[in-house]
């Protein structure tokens, strides 16, 4: 068995393969008998980024409190998303498990709403979100739009590659 990473971030070596540092997605890849058997493959991931790109493209369109200044600080923006909700996301939805249970799971997009702030802190100027209830639509749609692309767009076609 042969063990490889492909990613654009630092790796190290751990007991079963390769991790990224930082937490971000974890992307295997898995040689058994020359046959290629991944987790997520990094043409699935670079899809995925672009989708999430293009939908906080256009949430910046609809939405006149959420500003994003071009298509690369939406990519940035994007990548920086899928950190943080690799990484910080599962400990505050741990620390804010009783609250979201309390409201019956309605404080869960604000922690979206957090995760997008935290990369409107990150980037700056070029990317905005201002309040915190437009946000919670923002995030919503967010969360809609990604869901019903990826079922119509990401799905097809990861489909149609695995079964080539």
């Amino acid at each position: 068995m042969l063990y490889n990473l492909t990613c654009f971030f630092v790796a190290k070596k751990n007991k079963i393969g390769y991790n990224i540092i930082g937490g971000t997605m974890v992307i295997k890849y898995l040689y058994k008998n020359g046959k290629q058997d991944s987790k997520i493959s990094v043409v699935e991931f670079l899809l995925y980024l672009l989708i999430n790109t293009l939908v906080l493209m256009l949430a910046s369109v609809i939405f006149k409190d959420f500003y994003i200044e071009s298509f690369w600080i939406a990519l940035l923006a994007s990548v920086i998303i899928i950190i943080l909700n690799k990484t910080l996301k599962p400990f505050v939805i741990l620390f804010t498990l009783p609250l979201t249970i309390l409201t019956i799971g309605i404080f869960y997009p604000f922690i979206n709403v957090f995760i997008l702030k935290i990369t409107s802190l990150i980037i700056g100027k070029k990317f905005i979100v201002d309040g915190w209830m437009v946000p919670f639509f923002i995030t919503l749609f967010i969360s809609v739009t990604n869901y019903i692309l990826e079922q119509l767009i990401t799905k097809p076609i990861i489909e149609r590659r695995k079964n080539k």
